[in-house]
């Protein structure tokens, strides 16, 4: 339900963004919005799960996601649509972490490749019909549709969760840190939506300055907060822990440069290429079958490769993959502008499976609502950066270039940034053990 609501998004931007009388670029805001909850509720989302249970909050944010859902459907001006994203967003941080948690609470270390593969195969749908599906709504219907298909999935979601999802809840489950949760919270929110307003009309310059600004001093209180007490909201001594940190810290590279991608690619097809929203949903939707064709083989990658070489290698074939984007144009063929999507799914899905593999290698079950956290904060900050990155580099190229409106050529410096985030991540990677994850690559 999740994936496919951003794949869903990101092809109608376009149409919504005429509709709320606003640039297309601007729109970036309402992407944000969503990780911007992201990151202020999915610290507690670990806490929560230990405390009431993992099935009980899984369900309540299901109900969550759909009444944002049901908002988005319904709004009639920017300001209400953001506030109804980040109300989405307050579902989507307690679904995903959560169900992590569930999964690494569930099976074996030796079988956690395995799952996690199984895990993300029914999500994958989610990329592949939601293009599709947003862009023949958009074009055929109207936008407000697309929110609307959350509500089926969501009574199906609440009634599996309930068939067949115990109930995990952690004996002595650590104080909850509000204090922390204050300080991230603030910090992560005011930078997320300061970065965003860069370059739009809707504040006067200094706003986002000054909304960054106090962000990054809460962040910085935070982590001397978290120094001084047992407990910290995310505790960020676990990064010690070599392969959480290639996991966390590499990975927040790697996903700033994929983050861009759902943001991106819809709007340079359709602004840049003059496409539709349904012909630009066909071709985002050819990522998804990379993805999954990658997901059915990734074990046995990760088997005779093992977790360093692969990640170190893969990473580089990403950003090559995610910069060729910026080759398009109007006289590119359409089966190649497919054929580099397609690859452009293969190499992320690889790097996703050993990243969200690794993160639990070398920790206790205990830890795993800590951990689990700590590593998705950062990831999904990481993702939502790559929409602020990618959004600010196309502003700028496109007023380098002074023209009056997205065309083309204004799109490849910004594939060509995010390709290179994702090969930043391989030094990161390079310091892992060669035998790092071995236990989870046998079991796989």
């Amino acid at each position: 339900m999740e994936n496919m609501d951003a794949t869903v998004l990101a092809t109608s931007l376009p149409a919504l963004a005429r509709d709320l009388n606003q640039d297309p670029i601007t729109l970036k805001l309402a992407m944000t919005a969503y990780v911007a909850a992201l990151g202020v509720f999915i610290p507690i989302s670990g806490w929560m799960a230990d405390k009431m249970g993992a099935r009980k909050v899984f369900r309540a944010a299901m109900i969550v996601f759909m009444i944002g859902s049901v908002l988005c459907a319904v709004s009639t001006s920017l300001a209400t649509f953001v506030a109804a994203r980040f109300l989405q967003g307050i579902g989507g941080a307690m679904m995903v972490p959560v169900g992590r948690v569930i999964i690494a609470r569930s099976v074996t270390k030796a079988e956690l490749v395995k799952a996690v593969s199984y895990l993300t195969l029914p999500s994958l749908m989610g990329p592949v019909v939601g293009p599709l599906l947003g862009g023949f709504i958009t074009t055929y219907f109207h936008w407000r549709w697309v929110f609307l298909i959350n509500i089926p999935f969501c009574i199906l979601g609440l009634y599996l969760a309930g068939r067949h999802i115990q109930n995990f809840v952690e004996d002595n489950p650590a104080p909850l840190d509000v204090k922390g949760f204050i300080l991230t919270s603030v910090g992560a929110a005011l930078i997320m939506l300061g970065l965003s307003l860069f370059g739009t009309h809707l504040v006067d310059g200094a706003t986002p300055v000054a909304m960054c600004a106090i962000g990054a001093v809460s962040l910085a209180m935070y982590f001397r907060h978290a120094r001084q007490v047992e407990f910290p909201l995310l505790d960020f001594r676990l990064l010690r822990i070599p392969t959480l940190h290639a996991s966390v810290v590499g990975g927040s590279l790697f996903r700033i440069g994929l983050g861009a991608v759902p943001f991106l690619l819809p709007l340079a097809l359709q602004e840049g290429l003059g496409m539709s929203a349904f012909q630009a949903g066909t071709i985002t939707c050819a990522s998804a079958f990379g993805s999954l064709f990658m997901r059915l083989i990734a074990t046995r990658v990760l088997r005779r490769y093992g977790f360093r070489t692969t990640l170190m290698v893969n990473a580089v074939l990403a950003g090559i993959a995610l910069a060729a984007y910026g080759v398009f144009s109007i006289h590119t063929p359409y089966l190649l502008i497919a054929l580099i999507v397609l690859m452009g799914g293969v190499f992320p899905a690889l790097q996703f499976t050993c990243l969200n593999s690794i993160a639990y290698a070398d920790i206790d079950n205990r830890d795993a609502g800590r951990v689990t956290s700590l590593a998705s904060v950062i990831q999904q900050l990481s993702l939502g950066l790559g929409v602020t990155v990618a959004g600010i580099v196309l502003q700028l190229s496109n007023h380098v270039q002074g023209h009056a409106t997205i065309v083309e050529s204004d799109f490849w410096p910004a594939f060509l940034v995010i390709g290179l985030f994702s090969i930043a991540s391989v030094p990161v990677s390079r310091r892992l053990p060669r035998n790092a994850g071995v236990e989870l690559s046998r079991g796989g």
